[in-house]
């Protein structure tokens, strides 16, 4: 299998020698294509930390990352732009929608900075629209969407340059029950039917669930990890919770 993303020795320490925090202490592993791989996590527990690294918003204190082969710790000035631009799609809980743009402009904006056509932009923004349920919004404002509009607004922005990776971070921290599930639903067929491959920090089990693999990280340290497999959703979701409790956390930390 072709390997997307490859995390090898990772750390990243913050404060001085007197007062040192390790918010990832030695970290590895890797992320094939076509996965979806939720990350969980202790408030504290460094699973933002480790997304804002691959992401390239923040820099290792020691160790690699590579995403496609190239080593993305090492990229500075254009070439770090080029990355972000090309090759990573971000969801964010906040949505990150510009307010003054409809959904259709939010869009196409990764789009134009990429210098694409107008006629492939609207072809891509059509397609992407049907396969999200979102074609009746397109032409709203922010303001007159759902939370889970926003989301799935912000969900085809993230795909649309067709990235190599989609980060997605809390990605339904700011829905409710329902819009979390067509959400997430939208997650699973960009996954499974347009094979896109899908990072995911989340503190929420019921969220975690719809992913093909589930790494548990405490102390900034890999705690556990399980797979998917042939188990349905709720066995899947009652073995993520299994390893909550060993993690020690509370239970409405994961709920």
């Amino acid at each position: 299998m072709e390997k997307i993303l490859q995390v090898k020795n990772v750390e990243k320490y913050y404060g001085s020698k007197s007062s040192l925090t390790k918010a990832i202490n030695g970290i590895s592993f890797e992320v094939e294509k076509g996965e979806f791989v939720a990350i969980m996590g202790a408030s504290g527990s460094g699973k933002t930390t480790l997304l804002n690294l691959i992401s390239t918003i923040d820099k290792v204190t020691a160790g690699e990352i590579f995403v496609n082969g190239d080593n993305i710790t090492t990229l500075k000035g254009n070439s770090l732009n080029k990355f972000r631009r090309d090759k990573l799609g971000f969801i964010f809980q906040d949505f990150n929608l510009l307010d003054t743009l409809t959904g259709y402009e939010n869009i196409s904006l990764s789009l134009s900075i990429q210098n694409i056509p107008y006629s492939e932009q609207k072809k891509r923004i059509e397609d992407s629209a049907s396969k999200l349920g979102i074609t009746k919004i397109l032409n709203k404002y922010p303001y007159q969407m759902s939370g889970g509009e926003k989301q799935r607004i912000a969900s085809a922005r993230a795909i649309i340059t067709n990235p190599s990776l989609i980060l997605a971070d809390e990605p339904t921290g700011a829905l409710d029950s329902k819009s979390s599930k067509q959400l997430l639903n939208s997650f699973e067929y960009l996954n499974k039917e347009l094979n896109s491959t899908i990072l995911m920090v989340t503190h929420d089990a019921f969220t975690a669930s719809y992913a093909s693999r589930v790494i548990f990280i405490k102390d900034g340290k890999i705690f556990n990890e399980i797979q998917k497999g042939d188990s349905s959703r709720k066995e899947f979701f009652d073995s993520i919770i299994d390893v909550v409790t060993l993690l020690g956390g509370e239970m409405n930390d994961a709920l």
